[in-house]
């Protein structure tokens, strides 16, 4: 019998490997065809969906059955009447609680989980807020923050531990958490506010769904890193499932869990701005009406005051997920200054004060709890494991009795600090000496025609009328087949022909020729500026402050020094290959 002799797999041609190649010398002849022989017929207008028709069917539905539909009786009216009461709750405990009071306890709470320097933090965060006189826009905007957030932590922390429990929920989760953290923040207003309505309401449903995926994938990670050594403990010590859950996999996976936290809140801060857009109200409008107006400073005003509250919230959650639960931890260093700034007398003088202050404050939280603890044998060791808290709550009742009694509920209009005017000047003059300096051809304005005129008009063309559609699908196919396999080649494809059967195809380039120019210039600042930074320490000081507040403030504030310092929208111009195929087509 023949023996079989066994070709190696190598031997005979990959099909993937040549392929890509095949597809882009295909683009190139469909390019070349349709530039020098006959020009191909644009993305065909039979093959679009008209989903437009239909959902402008179904929103009239909408509409017209709203008050009878048992949908909305018994599903979407519940749920908006309990979030606009857990909404219309937080903003009037907030708007009634005097303002040295949340001070007070937000100094309290920040001394508690990480010291005094997160403490004066926060306060300053809360006082900047009102020295620019957003204080009640502050408010407003942190109680929808907060029901937010809270929806979202019921909702998404069980959601996570279901799939840290069930392999087939976790399949079907997965996908839903990817498209709703792709999808833009704009698009879900649009089937909020067609089920919900205008107001407070749709703008924490639509914060809800845009922050609820880190906190259900966090939870989910945390569970599933927990040891299984420590669960097999748990069970052979004879804990039920629900025992070993909440006793021992959740405490284990709490950083984690408290990670996804505070992502989520800064998740829903985000999406404040956007939020106004349907009458959320808060910081959000201020910013939004700013912007109607072209006001720079008042639209920079609230813009700080969202990174103010955007770092309050973060640095406050970000030391609660750090607080060790298992052990006690002792303050060492200084309280206020870097350790390295000791060897100045003064801050060694500020710090010592600072120790005698809490040493004092420490024997009054003893003096307290042994006097309570008499009073109450029952609470008396918990009343010396929490004397802290116990302290801080009598600090801040009699605080806000004592503001209730005295007026001071609304922060005072005499301590504004307004930075709006001197803006505006700013912005003005800015304007005025740099759109065009002189008769020199530079400026923004020289520069904002040169990029228009010279590149993203040249790169439509490009795209619009050079490079067919066929073709550009392939070189897109092409491009993902060389970088991960089918099935991102496959998922490219099936993207773009969706595009064209939305009939979106020429909107959709044309703002794929603006994001390849932002990303172009970006990676060209970008690049330079991180390697500078890495080499050097003093650079990097620098550049941090700066890069978290350019990360912080909404992307609308933004817009309004662009809009006055540039042109407004594209310079449209032709081209010799415009020009020719408008020809052909006339002839």
């Amino acid at each position: 019998m023949a023996k079989a002799i066994a070709v190696p797999a190598n031997s005979a041609p990959s099909l993937r490997r040549y392929l890509p190649a095949l597809l882009v010398a295909l683009a190139l002849f469909l390019i070349l065809y349709n530039v020098f022989a006959q020009p191909l017929p644009e993305f065909p207008e039979a093959w679009n969906l008209h989903l437009r028709e239909p959902l402008d069917a179904f929103k009239k539905w909408v509409v017209g059955n709203r008050a009878n539909s048992p949908a909305f009786v018994y599903f979407f009216n519940p749920i908006a009447n309990a979030t606009d009461w857990a909404i219309t709750l937080a903003e009037s405990f907030l708007l009634w609680l005097p303002w040295p009071v949340l001070v007070v306890g937000t100094f309290l709470l920040g001394n508690k989980v990480s010291g005094l320097r997160l403490a004066l933090l926060t306060s300053l965060c809360l006082l900047f807020m009102g020295f620019v006189g957003l204080w009640d826009a502050s408010m407003q905007t942190l109680a929808l923050v907060i029901a937010a957030v809270t929806i979202s932590l019921l909702v998404g922390i069980p959601l996570g531990i279901w799939m840290s429990r069930s392999g087939r929920g976790e399949a079907v989760l997965r996908p839903i958490l990817d498209g709703m953290q792709t999808m833009p923040a704009f698009v879900y207003l649009i089937p909020v506010v067609l089920f919900f309505g205008i107001g407070v309401v749709p703008a924490v449903i639509a914060a809800v769904i845009y922050a609820v995926p880190p906190v259900v994938r966090l939870t989910n990670l945390g569970l599933r890193r927990v040891s299984p050594e420590v669960i097999e403990a748990a069970e052979a010590f004879g804990s039920t499932p629900r025992q070993t859950l909440v006793k021992v996999q959740v405490p284990q996976a709490l950083p984690s869990i408290m990670t996804g936290v505070n992502q989520t809140i800064m998740m829903a801060l985000s999406i404040v701005v956007i939020a106004s857009l349907v009458g959320a109200g808060g910081l959000g409008d201020v910013v939004l009406k700013s912007l109607r107006r072209l006001d720079v400073g008042t639209a920079l005003e609230g813009g700080l005051a969202i990174v103010a509250m955007a770092i309050l919230l973060d640095r406050l959650s970000y030391a609660i997920s750090q607080i060790n639960y298992t052990s006690i931890e002792r303050h060492q260093g200084f309280r206020l200054f870097p350790p390295g700034w000791g060897d100045h007398a003064w801050v060694r003088t500020v710090e010592r004060w600072l120790a005698a202050i809490y040493h004092t404050v420490g024997r009054l939280e003893a003096g307290l709890a042994a006097r309570l603890g008499r009073a109450l044998p029952w609470l008396q060791a918990s009343l010396a494991k929490h004397a802290y808290w116990v302290l801080s709550v009598i600090v801040l009742v009699l605080l806000t009795v004592l503001a209730l009694a005295a007026g001071w509920v609304d922060f005072p209009k005499t301590w504004n600090l307004s930075i709006a005017e001197p803006v505006g000047m700013v912005v003005k003059w800015m304007q005025r000496n740099l759109y065009e300096i002189g008769d020199t051809g530079l400026g923004t304005g020289p520069m904002s025609d040169f990029i228009s005129i010279y590149i993203l008009a040249p790169l439509r063309v490009l795209f619009e009328q050079v490079i067919p559609w066929e073709a550009l699908i392939l070189l897109v196919a092409a491009l993902g087949l060389w970088l991960s396999g089918w099935g991102l080649a496959l998922a490219c494809i099936l993207s773009m022909l969706f595009i064209g059967l939305l009939g979106m195809w020429e909107p959709a380039v044309d703002t794929f020729t603006q994001v390849l120019v932002a990303v172009c210039a970006t990676v060209l600042i970008g690049v330079p500026l991180g390697v500078w930074a890495a080499r050097k320490p003093a650079v990097e000081r620098i550049l941090r402050p700066i890069l978290d507040f350019l990360q912080t403030i909404p992307t609308f504030v933004y817009l309004v020094p662009v809009i006055m310092l540039f042109n407004l929208g594209r310079v449209r111009v032709s081209s010799p290959r415009c020009c020719m195929r408008c020809h052909r087509r006339c002839v």
